[in-house]
């Protein structure tokens, strides 16, 4: 029997599920969407995170917060060890992601060290942004790894079945 696919869970897919509802249309339409992947295709995979994404969920009002962390309860967390560190590194040096940004280098770098399927995410400005994924991919590449599948929500819904 086939395992069905693993995600990393990035820090703002429960952030926008923990949010209250969004007065941008935008934002609304994210939360909804995440809100319908959470329901129907989240038993569909295995989902990981990893300490940064609870550092992060930890952050901010203290009510959200807590609605952040009871939702990444249950759910496994991927060892940031030697080799994710010196991934994160590597990625950071290539320059198109900002130290500042930091987390998120550390995100893609955790994922792809222990070769998760997918690395789910609202971060376009530096994870699911496809010109600095060209220069992130090559990094990992020559690092002999394998990086995730990175997309939001709205691009994992799967396709059409007999089933």
């Amino acid at each position: 029997m086939m395992m069905n696919p693993t995600i990393y869970i990035e820090t703002t897919i429960p952030s926008y599920l923990a949010a209250r509802q969004s007065s941008d249309v935008i934002v609304a339409g994210k939360q909804e969407t995440t809100r319908l992947w959470w329901n129907t295709r989240r038993p569909h995979y295995v989902l990981t995170a990893s300490q940064f994404v609870l550092d992060e969920a930890t952050r901010g009002n203290p009510d959200a917060a807590q609605r952040r962390l009871q939702l990444l309860a249950d759910i496994p967390l991927l060892l940031v060890d030697e080799e994710a560190v010196s991934l994160t590194q590597l990625i950071l040096q290539a320059g198109v992601i900002p130290q500042k940004a930091a987390f998120d280098a550390a995100h893609i770098a955790v994922a792809t060290r222990h070769g998760v399927d997918f690395l789910l995410t609202w971060n376009c400005t530096h994870i699911a942004n496809a010109e600095i994924m060209r220069t992130v991919r090559r990094v990992i590449e020559n690092a002999g790894y394998a990086m995730p599948v990175i997309c939001t929500p709205h691009e994992l819904f799967g396709g059409e079945s007999d089933d």
